[in-house]
């Protein structure tokens, strides 16, 4: 997954967990019209006013029906760069789907994405006015993710926000902890299916270091609430590695876990083993090398010769 198909990473994101955004976002919806029984993908390219006019991509309008078969079709647009937003273009899109769908209610929403304090802020509304008469009132639903602190959502069982995370404000010294808060909120809330998905996204997003890899690896095998998670990734590791996203944090687990496995092999023929050649065995991080002594340790027949093998 990378930065440049952000758009793309987003709808699918939205295609992916429907309910549970509009769950987050607008919880009014359900609160008015009861539980959602129907969930559609509108077109994303609106009409255009003259063939000569490039085309226009909705980002994301998804069209709900609820169980009183009241409708709302609900536009998101994502922004990472606010520079690039245009209310007008808004506007535009909004009173395309209010065309196209005019029974449904349309709400517009625009999600910002970008972890930066603004300086100026966009347009949130237009009207045109003349004297008590009003020709034009427009507005949408702003969210800015970065105006939300990370530690506050991580009671809040929701998936999509538990991706959202590391876009949302927190202190450095609490990152680590706030993209485990991600991984493990998504591998409890998430099918393995996307999980394994979403976890790439996280990642990408959160811009995670392979030196951040390894500690946020070992902060999940320290905490009992995501042992299943550590289990689940060192699983993964063993059968084929993770795409991208832990790759790291797995290819540590195998050699955490093959390291044991020596040790383990080598106490219960010889009994306890020294701190020397604990030592040793603790210092390869070769897979192939500790794989092979793994197989010394199970065939040798006095465990002094065993240093000399590390």
């Amino acid at each position: 997954m990378t930065k440049q198909s952000h758009d793309h990473n987003f709808k699918n994101l939205f295609i992916d967990f429907p309910k549970e955004t509009l769950e987050w976002f607008f919880p009014q919806a359900q609160q008015n019209w009861g539980d959602v029984r129907k969930v559609e993908f509108v077109r994303q390219e609106p009409k255009k006013r003259k063939l000569s006019e490039q085309s226009l991509a909705l980002d994301m309008p998804i069209l709900f029906f609820f169980e009183n078969q009241q409708l709302l079709l609900w536009l998101v647009e994502f922004q990472e760069d606010k520079a690039k937003f245009s209310i007008y273009k808004l506007l535009h899109y909004t009173t395309d789907l209010m065309e196209a769908h005019p029974h449904a209610l349309v709400i517009p929403i625009v999600l910002f994405t970008d972890r930066t304090k603004w300086r100026k802020d966009v347009v949130r509304k237009l009207q045109t006015k003349l004297n008590d008469r009003l020709f034009l009132h427009f507005e949408y639903m702003f969210f800015k993710l970065f105006d939300f602190n990370a530690r506050d959502y991580y009671n809040i069982n929701n998936p999509v926000v538990k991706i959202l995370l590391p876009k949302m404000n927190y202190k450095k010294d609490e990152r680590i902890e706030v993209i485990r808060q991600a991984y493990s909120g998504l591998f409890q809330l998430a099918s393995r299916m996307l999980f394994d998905k979403y976890v790439d996204f996280i990642d990408v997003y959160a811009e995670v270091s392979e030196e951040e890899q390894e500690s946020l690896y070992h902060e999940i095998i320290q905490h009992k609430e995501t042992a299943m998670l550590a289990q689940y990734i060192r699983e993964k590791g063993m059968q084929q590695g993770m795409q991208q996203g832990m790759q790291q944090g797995m290819q540590q687990g195998i050699i955490q876990n093959t390291k044991e496995n020596i040790i383990e092999a080598l106490e219960l023929r010889f009994g306890k083993i020294s701190s020397e050649i604990i030592d040793k065995i603790n210092q390869i991080n070769d897979p192939a090398k500790l794989k092979e002594l793994h197989k010394k340790a199970i065939q040798i027949k006095e465990i002094d010769s065993f240093g000399f093998i590390c």
